[in-house]
């Protein structure tokens, strides 16, 4: 029943509504209801005081001897005088009752409701008991419907009972008030719901939208079709959810075709070292190949046999890495040790360019805390890139910096540098500067991944600054610590 939202705001919202307005008419029609009889009582009261006085009064100075023969003697005029008392309250039913509750005279003219019989003898008891009443009925069948009734008792010579004066309004005009209240809320709810069903509607519509936008796309993402993005409409949540999820398509079809270009790169260079490794092993094999010359094949064949353990070395670091396996021995060693030795190991590719080299070392010693084979790999990885991106006869650099308790370690060369549009993605996944293998022949685009990946693990920061055609520098930092105190002794492995 309710499989959208749609449905379910609208439901939610029609019973808030509904009940809302049930819960609003009822408090306001019991509102309504008692001020009405509380206004009606107070009204009946001054009807009755006043009638009872005018009454009593006109006895007094009568010459009858009998209450019944008073009213009886004048009652045309009594009626019109009791009438005119009760101007205020025009519907108003007024009659006189002797002492045993006869109705003598009502206001008939007025009201063109005669009032005839007798009022019950418990009612009239409660009367004389209370010496007020207050009823809303229809006194015991003297009316035909409810009506709200005040009476007060008629006394005469300082106390006697003579009668009673009641003064009845029909209480149909207090329920027809409320009735026109409820019906009056009634419609307002109407429009209130029209006018929510329209408005979720359009909200529902708004938010929903870009929903099922998102679900066909991340449909198209699972049958690996990346290119499709949501309509960005305003700058509310949804928006920003749409902006979000259009970016993380961007970034998924990105890894997708880093993705890609990492299989062609991994399949090219697993093909390439077999195919050379086969057919070199075939040819001596076959004798194609004289004995005097199979040493150097054989030592073509180990080369490709080391970059094909490369390859794997670095898929293992990978697949550590990602389910997290890779533990860190963070220990203290000397950093620029570390640089100096690794800028030995270029020594023949550093000649063979002609390059320009320059080492910057604050102090001779500098000491840092991290995984010492970590930080080589690293650094091994970065100065491997500068030397094999420099242009012949360039700068080449490595410095190390002390600031902030922190050493920066740097490699600059002059080359041709990094495209702008791509330093946000070297540290990507699979990235890969040379695309057409013109100059990186043996990188597979994961070495400044797992660089990246280590150094967040030592909580530092990597980061790399270029000008296309002219230069490229990468930088790292290592958290700073003091020369470790010599052991003494001999300590063995």
């Amino acid at each position: 029943m309710f499989k959208s939202v749609f449905a379910k705001y609208i439901t939610a919202f029609m019973l808030i509504i509904v009940i809302s307005f049930t819960i609003l008419a009822a408090i306001i029609g019991s509102l309504i209801s008692d001020y009405s009889n509380r206004t009606t009582q107070d009204t009946l009261y001054r009807t009755a005081t006043n009638v009872k006085k005018y009454i009593e009064n006109g006895y007094a100075i009568s010459d009858a001897v009998d209450f019944v023969d008073f009213i009886n003697s004048d009652e045309q005029s009594i009626m019109q005088d009791i009438s005119t008392l009760a101007m205020y309250n025009t519907d108003s039913v007024i009659f006189i009752t002797d002492r045993r509750g006869e109705i003598l005279i009502s206001n008939e003219l007025t009201t063109g409701m005669e009032v005839t019989g007798t009022v019950s003898e418990a009612i009239f008891n409660e009367l004389v008991l209370e010496g007020t009443l207050k009823r809303s009925d229809t006194l015991s069948g003297l009316f035909e419907t409810k009506y709200i009734t005040y009476a007060i008792p008629v006394y005469i010579y300082g106390g006697e009972l003579a009668g009673s004066v009641f003064v009845c309004a029909s209480a149909e005009s207090i329920n027809d008030l409320v009735e026109i209240t409820i019906k009056a809320l009634v419609m307002a709810s109407l429009w209130v719901l029209l006018a929510a069903l329209i408005a979720v509607y359009f909200i529902t519509d708004k938010i929903i939208g870009p929903l099922k936008e998102m679900g066909k796309a991340a449909k198209s993402f699972a049958a690996g079709h990346f290119d499709v993005r949501v309509p960005v409409i305003g700058q509310d949540e949804v928006a920003e959810l749409a902006t979000a999820f259009n970016n993380m398509a961007g970034s998924l079809a990105s890894l997708e075709e880093m993705r890609s270009s990492f299989l062609a790169n991994v399949s090219h260079d697993l093909r390439t070292p077999m195919t050379v490794i086969g057919g070199y092993i075939d040819s001596i094999i076959e004798g194609v190949i004289p004995p005097e010359k199979q040493p150097y094949y054989l030592d073509l064949i180990a080369n490709e046999v080391r970059r094909l353990s490369r390859l794997v070395s670095t898929l293992l670091d990978i697949t550590r890495i990602q389910a997290g396996d890779r533990k860190f021995n963070m220990a203290p060693f000397d950093i620029s040790e570390t640089a100096r030795q690794i800028l030995i190991s270029f020594e023949q590719q550093i000649e063979e360019k002609k390059l320009n080299v320059e080492f910057a070392s604050d102090e001779d010693k500098m000491f840092v805390l991290a995984d010492r084979d970590a930080v080589h790999q690293i650094l091994y990885n970065i100065c491997d890139n500068g030397v094999k991106f420099s242009r012949e006869g360039g700068l080449y650099r490595i410095s190390l910096t002390a600031r902030d308790h922190k050493v920066h370690v740097s490699v600059y060369n002059e080359g041709e540098g990094i495209p702008t549009e791509e330093l946000p993605h070297v540290f990507d996944r699979f990235y890969k500067t040379d695309k057409s293998r013109g100059l990186d022949k043996t990188g597979t685009g994961l070495g400044l991944y797992i660089a990246k990946t280590i150094i967040d693990a030592h909580d530092e920061e990597i980061s790399v600054k270029s000008e296309p055609g002219e230069y490229c520098e990468f930088t790292f930092t290592l958290k700073q610590t003091a020369e470790p105190a010599a052991k003494s002794g001999v300590s063995g492995k």
